[in-house]
């Protein structure tokens, strides 16, 4: 079987653009490298699920992906309507099967799409487990006497259940509080609004249509696409406004100013409610380029906290092998343990809401009381789609040493997932508790001419300097 394309499976799967390298006939290769996975290293009887989410013919793509694993003798549970990733990894899990795919392109814009593969635990493929998966691409999948079964489930309705026990959907409705939903055109779509209006939840949904071609926007619930729900919350009086991506694994938010309100601070308010407030067992796993408020949190509850790479992948390993409570990265990945070892911003989203019913805090006051309580932290991330000699020309530069960044004095540098500085000062106001530590990290892409910058510091003004520092380090060869 000869590719058209190179298809490469990452650490959740292999993504690519319509009509170019995402086609019929690579995704029928891709299904065949998963089914010969499966019928080879799993126990094909258990069956796989398969779900699709509202881009462009994914609903035909998750067909193929049936009929390929069915011919090879694995019975297909498919989703009978557009369905969150989160809902079918909480199949996959609790049904026993094999594993799930999903036919998604998460929060790339409208002309992709992709395969994401969930291993029998619901959650990401380790990377053992990817590697085997594409270690059978190009090859023949396995061709059963008889083709298996195909039945059309509803992945949807015990997702949904699942997750409203987690919330105290009684106690939200009874603040009187409102609510925006950002669906933004994704597999969200009806479900936060769906569980709201089933508790009299005064709540408001937008962008919740059907349109493949996410209009105007890319589905990542962050600045610039979340305006419309940065609008709704002020038009229609919100305490709060909640976006998940395309496939919904992700959360945004917006406070009742209409301020975005970053996933750093979403984790560090779930964080702490859930060590203050709910007081269940488990540890902290944040990723290398989040809040260093999570430490101080995870100190003042008595927890330990593990830093690992950039990645849901790595949270996904800590839960699966630790006590891990909530796992969670910068990108709006934040993970329950004792629901899945999984991303889920539909979840985030109502434990969002349970806390601000809780504490009787419209959002922005939440966030408030934290910058009080464990000092100011601030965030940004800054995208430079540059050459690719000059991204390696920065990180040549970042890996030869930096004795000073923005003008202050660098203490010292930690390179577990890129380049990481750590500066002289807050860059924040004297206080107690004192603002946060300033750092900036730089981060390559490994597959395309892509660098990201990180930095934190004690104040936005601060931050934003790092990140111009860090934008002019980078552009250095160029000069």
């Amino acid at each position: 079987m000869i590719l058209e394309k190179p298809i490469k499976f990452g650490t959740d799967g292999w993504r690519g653009i319509l009509a170019d390298d995402f086609t019929q006939r690579n995704v029928r290769i891709a299904a065949g490298a998963i089914a010969s996975y499966v019928c080879r290293q799993e126990d094909p009887a258990r069956g796989i699920c398969v779900g699709y989410d509202t881009r462009f013919l994914s609903q035909r793509f998750a067909q193929i992906v049936a009929e390929v694993a069915a011919a090879a003798g694995i019975p297909v549970r498919l989703a009978d309507r557009i369905t969150p990733t989160p809902a079918l990894s909480y199949a996959v899990k609790h049904s026993g099967a094999a594993g799930g795919v999903m036919i998604t392109s998460s929060h790339n814009p409208y002309d992709w799409n992709g395969v994401k593969f969930k291993a029998s635990y619901g959650g990401s493929g380790s990377p053992a487990i990817m590697a085997a998966i594409e270690g059978y691409l190009g090859q023949e999948p396995p061709v059963a006497r008889t083709s298996a079964t195909i039945t059309e489930t509803d992945f949807l309705s015990p997702y949904i259940e699942a997750i409203s026990v987690f919330a105290d959907l009684k106690r939200i409705a009874a603040t009187g509080q409102k609510y925006a939903v950002d669906c933004m055109y994704g597999a969200g779509r009806g479900v936060l609004a769906g569980i709201f209006a089933g508790r009299g939840i005064d709540h408001v949904e937008i962008r919740a249509e059907w349109n493949p071609l996410f209009p105007g926007i890319q589905p990542e619930p962050i600045p610039p696409h979340i305006r419309a729900l940065e609008v709704a919350v002020l038009e229609h009086g919100c305490q709060a406004g909640f976006a998940t991506d395309g496939d919904a694994d992700r959360i945004g938010a917006v406070d009742e100013e209409g301020r975005f309100v970053d996933a750093n601070k979403i984790y560090c308010i779930l964080l702490e409610w859930l060590l203050k407030r709910k007081q269940w067992p488990g540890d902290v796993a944040r990723a290398f380029n989040t809040t260093k408020m999570l430490d101080r949190i995870a100190v003042r509850y008595g927890r330990k906290l593990y830093e690992h790479g950039i990645g849901f992948k790595h949270v996904c390993e800590l839960m699966l092998t630790k006590d891990i409570l909530i796992g969670g990265e910068e990108s709006g990945s934040i993970g329950i343990g004792r629901h899945l070892p999984e991303r889920d911003g539909l979840l985030n989203a109502l434990l969002l809401a349970n806390v601000m019913a809780e504490e009787g805090r419209a959002l922005g006051s939440l966030v408030s009381r934290l910058q009080k309580e464990y000092g100011e932290h601030h965030y940004g991330r800054l995208d430079l789609h540059i050459p690719e000699t000059i991204k390696q020309g920065a990180i040549r530069r970042a890996a030869a040493g930096v004795r000073e960044f923005a003008g202050r004095r660098v203490l010292r540098q930690e390179t577990l997932d890129g380049m990481k500085f750590y500066l002289e000062g807050s860059g924040g106001r004297a206080s107690e508790p004192p603002a946060a530590e300033s750092w900036v990290l730089l981060r390559a892409s490994g597959t395309e001419p892509l660098l990201r910058i990180y930095a934190e510091s004690g104040s936005a003004e601060s931050v934003h300097a790092l990140l111009e520092a860090g934008r002019k380090f980078a552009m250095g060869d160029a000069a």
